[in-house]
C-alpha cells in the first residue's frame, strides 16, 4: 500500500506539473479518502488548493476529515465563504465538532458562520458537552424508528432519510418522549414481511452509553460486542446520538498513543510526531526530565551516605547499575501489564490483593532464577575469568540477595502503584517506568547497603 502511494504521490505530481487536470481529477476520484489525505499532506502549499477544488464535493469532505488539523486549517483559510459551506454541509456534525476543537477561534467563528441553522444547533448542542465524553463524540445523524411502524413504512422512511445518516445498518427504535426501546437492523426488515409490525422484530436488549461516559468506555463497549454503533441516551434514556465504529477506533489509538506518552514521561499531544517541531518537543520532554533528575537525587544522597562503609568494599560500586537496572525493568513489565489490563477492565482496585500475591509469586522465582545466574556470573566471570581479586563468595552473595529482594519489591511496587492510582482517580500511565523506576533505584540502594552491611561488617 505505502509503495502504491509513493507512486500515485509521483504521477499527481507530474501530472500537476503538466497542466492535465482533467486527468488529474479521474484518478482523485477513484481514490480512498484516506490515501488522498495522506498525499495532500505531502505536497507543497502552493499546489494544495487546486488539488483540493479538483475533488468531487462528497469526496472533498471526507479528505478533508482525515487530514491533519494544520493542513484543515491551511485550507480553511484559503477557502471562500461559498467553499467553506459546502464542506461544511458534506460533514457529519461529529466530525465537524472534531474539527472546531482543534481550530484558532476565528476560524471556529468563520465556520460556525457558514454552517446552515440547523447543521450549527447540532454542532452547539455537541459542544456542550465534556471532552472525551461520549456526548462530544456522538452523531446525531441516525435512523429512527416507531414500534408501531410496518416493515414496509420502515424502509421507506429509511429510504427517503438514509443518505444523510451515518449509517443505516443499524435502527433504532424509540417511544414516547424519543426514549430508545430498542433496535433492529436492515437485515431483519429486509428478511421479514411487509406487513410485520417493528415492535414484533426490534431487540428489547439494548447495550448503550450515557452522554456523561468516558470516550474510552465507549470505544471499549464497541470492541467488547463487536458493534458497528453504540446509542447514547441521557439521563431520562433518551437516545441523543451514536458513536460510530471508526469513531471509536480514533480514540483507542489516540488513548493507546497517550498512555505510552505518559509511560515515557512526556507530555501528551495530538499531533503526528513529523508536525512537531523542535522546540514543542523539546518543551514536552524537559518538564518531566528535570522532575525525574531532582528526584534521582536521593539516589546520591544515600550512596553519599554510604560512602565511608564503601570504602571498606568498593568493588560493591561496580554492582550498583546493575541492580537499579534490573529492579526498574522489572517493575516496569509488572506496571505496562497492570496498566493494559485496568484500561480493559480485566481488573480492578478489589482484585489489588490477588494481583500482589500473583506478582509475589512471579517475582520470587524471576528473583531467585537472576539470583542463582548473578552469583554464578560473578564468582566465574567477573573473578575468575577477570582476575578481579576483590570478588569472592560474600560479594557475590550480597549482589545475589539484593537482587532477588530488588526484583520482589520492584513487581509489587509495579503492581500496585497504577491501581492506587486509578483509585485516586491519576491516570496509571503516570505511575508507569520512570516514577516506579525512581522509587525501586532507592529501595534497591536502601537493600542493598543494608545487607553489605550484615554480611561484610562494613
Amino acid at each position: 500500500m505505502e509503495r502504491n502511494i509513493i507512486t500515485v504521490d509521483i504521477a499527481i505530481a507530474k501530472l500537476l506539473e503538466e497542466k492535465k487536470y482533467k486527468t488529474l481529477r479521474d484518478i482523485l476520484g477513484t481514490m480512498n479518502a484516506f490515501d488522498i489525505a495522506v498525499i495532500f499532506e505531502d505536497m507543497h502549499d502552493s499546489k494544495l488548493p487546486l488539488l483540493f477544488r479538483m475533488l468531487p464535493k462528497e469526496l472533498a469532505a471526507d479528505v478533508f476529515v482525515e487530514m491533519d488539523e494544520d493542513t484543515q486549517e491551511f485550507l480553511i483559510k484559503g477557502f471562500s465563504d461559498n467553499e467553506l459551506k459546502e464542506i461544511i454541509d458534506e460533514l457529519s456534525a461529529d466530525d465537524a465538532v472534531d474539527i472546531i476543537e482543534e481550530m484558532p477561534a476565528n476560524v471556529v467563528k468563520r465556520i460556525l458562520r457558514q454552517a446552515d441553522p440547523e447543521t450549527r444547533k447540532e454542532i452547539n448542542e455537541l459542544l456542550k458537552y465534556p471532552d472525551d465524553s461520549a456526548g462530544s463524540m456522538m452523531t446525531t445523524e441516525f435512523v429512527s424508528l416507531r414500534p408501531d411502524m410496518t416493515v414496509e413504512e420502515a424502509i421507506k422512511r429509511i429510504r427517503r432519510t438514509g443518505v444523510d445518516k451515518e449509517t443505516i445498518y443499524t435502527c433504532y427504535v424509540v417511544g414516547k418522549d424519543s426514549k430508545l426501546i430498542g433496535i433492529t437492523t436492515i437485515k431483519a426488515l429486509l428478511l421479514a414481511e411487509e406487513d410485520d409490525i417493528i415492535e414484533n422484530l426490534m431487540e428489547t436488549n439494548v447495550i448503550s452509553v450515557g452522554t456523561l461516559d468516558d470516550q474510552e468506555l465507549v470505544a471499549q463497549t464497541i470492541s467488547n460486542y463487536d458493534f458497528l454503533a453504540v446509542p447514547v441516551v441521557d439521563t431520562e434514556g433518551r437516545l441523543v446520538g451514536i458513536v460510530t465504529v471508526d469513531d471509536a477506533v480514533d480514540v483507542l489509538v489516540e488513548e493507546t498513543t497517550e498512555d505510552i506518552q505518559k509511560m515515557a514521561a512526556i507530555a501528551t499531544t495530538d499531533k503526528p510526531y513529523t508536525k512537531v517541531g523542535v522546540f514543542e518537543t523539546i518543551w514536552h520532554r524537559v518538564p518531566w526530565l528535570l522532575l525525574l533528575m531532582i528526584s534521582s537525587t536521593f539516589t546520591g544522597i544515600i550512596i553519599a551516605g554510604y560512602e565511608e562503609k564503601l570504602a571498606g568494599a568498593l568493588i560493591l560500586t561496580a554492582f550498583i547499575p546493575m541492580l537499579m537496572g534490573t529492579g526498574g525493568n522489572a517493575g516496569s513489565q509488572s506496571s505496562v501489564t497492570i496498566i493494559r489490563s485496568l484500561s480493559l477492565d480485566e481488573i480492578e482496585f478489589k482484585d489489588i490483593f490477588w494481583v500482589i500475591f500473583k506478582e509475589c509469586r512471579v517475582s520470587i522465582l524471576c528473583g531467585l532464577i537472576l539470583g542463582i545466574v548473578n552469583f554464578g556470573k560473578i564468582l566465574l566471570v567477573d573473578g575468575w575469568l577477570l582476575h578481579n581479586e576483590e570478588i569472592n563468595i560474600w560479594i557475590a552473595l550480597v549482589v545475589s540477595i539484593t537482587l532477588v529482594i530488588t526484583v520482589v519489591v520492584a513487581k509489587i511496587i509495579g503492581c500496585s502503584l497504577p491501581m492506587i492510582a486509578k483509585t485516586m482517580k491519576l491516570d496509571p500511565a503516570v505511575m508507569a517506568s520512570p516514577f516506579i523506576t525512581t522509587i525501586v533505584d532507592v529501595v534497591s540502594l536502601l537493600v542493598y547497603f543494608g545487607i553489605a552491611s550484615l554480611i561484610l561488617n562494613i
